[in-house]
């Protein structure tokens, strides 16, 4: 934290607080309004049940997919305040450690006004505001961690480092590969440095040990994953290559022009750059265009190592003229506030002002037994999935079989995707008594299946 005149900037931990409070009441606002898509549901019965199976109806083991054993840390707050919301204050807070981090890494080699300047960027930055206003993901910690992280690096902090490793290699295994890279590249930038060049080096070997054993030891054992669903980002075939051209490509400059134009495109501009290279090819190189789209979380998995780079830059930039930095950065806020109006990474069409049929479902939902095995349709499941462990998602396609004792849907939500794709089933399966209409109230329909106790 910059010191200047003696005194410790608390300007960073103020914008971290007002943070926190701006992304937890978007959360509740859109929670309150049934905008949380299939993964807040997905995430809140995973960390619920961390302390046993670790799992979701709809996607098996979390282990079969993903290294995340940060989610114990939420599932531990999900144990004393057991509700979504749990989920959707976490990631507010672990986003708004970011900030600071942007502001001590820039405070190294500038002034208070420059570092205060280079954390409005943060604090407006488009993709993270986009990804923090979504469904909760184990990627919102990333951001935070990976800055403090190479922050503690360039301090020297051995122990700072080894914490920090420790827990940006518990948030996905994808970063244990980004770490491993970047370990290498800080050994060969500190080659006459010992100290850092033993941290760099450290890193990288333990980044290592850690992505093979997830890959060769722990998900290949896990239940219920699917060992072809990777296939669907990373799959290149004849048909993904014929159309990089023109649109693959299109879309990718987009991306590119929407994440780094408001930076001015700083980062790319000191050799720094080369850390962010591995994460922001995961973006670039998948085959589904989710990745590779503004207000995703799949922005957090790189943002920490690019504001990196900006930092390097932002000081390099201090040192020639401080005042043309300056004008910079105001360039850079202003092309921040224009992008979050403009280009709408916050989805604004998700939030409406609660309407009645948003009470009546949330009245419906809390006169149902508790931990009800129901299949139902995403508004529904994303209330019940905090504190119902076997409650899941109609099926996508007509198809497939529902094996849930109970179906709820709410016809009052005729956008609900799972209502659209499976809504005309369930009248066939009434037909042929498979089941029976057990309450009705407005649109809200509950059928039980015959026999089902």
């Amino acid at each position: 934290m910059s010191r200047e005149s003696g005194r410790v900037d608390w300007w960073p931990w103020a914008a971290s607080a007002l943070y926190v409070a701006i992304f937890t009441a978007l959360g509740v606002w859109r929670y309150a309004a049934h905008g949380d898509l299939v993964d807040q549901g997905v995430f809140s019965q995973i960390a619920a049940s961390a302390f046993g199976c670790f799992c979701s109806p709809l996607y098996g083991s979390q282990w079969a997919h993903h290294f995340s054993p940060i989610l114990y840390l939420v599932g531990a707050f999900m144990r004393i305040f057991p509700a979504s919301m749990t989920l959707v204050v976490i990631q507010a807070i672990a986003g708004s450690l970011f900030p600071p981090a942007v502001y001590a890494l820039v405070a190294r080699a500038t002034d208070r006004k420059t570092a205060r300047m280079a954390t409005a960027v943060a604090f407006l930055y488009p993709p993270l505001a986009g990804a923090l206003f979504g469904d909760f993901y184990e990627n919102a910690f990333a951001p935070a961690a990976v800055a403090w992280l190479l922050y503690a690096f360039e301090c020297g902090n051995a122990w700072g480092v080894a914490l920090l490793t420790l827990v940006t290699l518990s948030i996905k295994e994808d970063q244990a590969f980004f770490l491993a890279a970047g370990g290498v590249l800080g050994f060969l930038r500190y080659a006459n440095d010992r100290r850092r060049a033993t941290m760099a080096i450290a890193v990288s070997i333990v980044a290592i040990v850690v992505a093979a054993t997830y890959l060769l030891v722990i998900q290949p054992h896990a239940p219920g994953g699917d060992p072809h669903w990777r296939q669907r980002f990373f799959a290149w075939n004849a048909t993904n290559f014929r159309a990089l051209f023109p649109e693959g490509i299109a879309a990718r400059a987009g991306f590119i022009l929407l994440a780094f134009a408001p930076l001015l495109f700083l980062p790319f501009r000191t050799p720094v750059a080369f850390v962010a290279v591995l994460p922001l090819a995961e973006s670039l190189v998948s085959t589904s265009p989710v990745t590779y789209t503004i207000g995703q979380h799949y922005a957090e998995a790189w943002i920490g190592y690019v504001f990196y780079a900006f930092a390097v830059e932002v000081r390099r930039l201090f040192t020639q003229d401080a005042k043309r930095l300056r004008r910079l950065l105001v360039a850079c806020i202003g092309l921040c506030i224009l992008e979050v109006a403009i280009a709408d990474p916050l989805h604004p069409g998700m939030l409406h002002v609660p309407a009645a049929r948003d009470a009546a479902l949330d009245r419906f939902l809390r006169s149902l037994p508790p931990n009800i095995d129901v299949a139902t349709q995403e508004e529904a499941y994303t209330h019940l999935a905090a504190t119902d462990a076997r409650a899941t998602l109609l099926p996508e396609s007509p198809s497939q079989r529902v094996h849930a004792c109970y179906i709820l849907i709410d016809r009052d939500f005729p956008a609900s995707p799972r209502l659209r794709e499976y809504g005309a089933s369930v009248r066939v399966l009434v037909a042929q008594h498979t089941y029976r209409l057990l309450r009705r109230s407005g649109g809200i329909e509950l059928y039980q299946r015959v026999g089902c106790r």
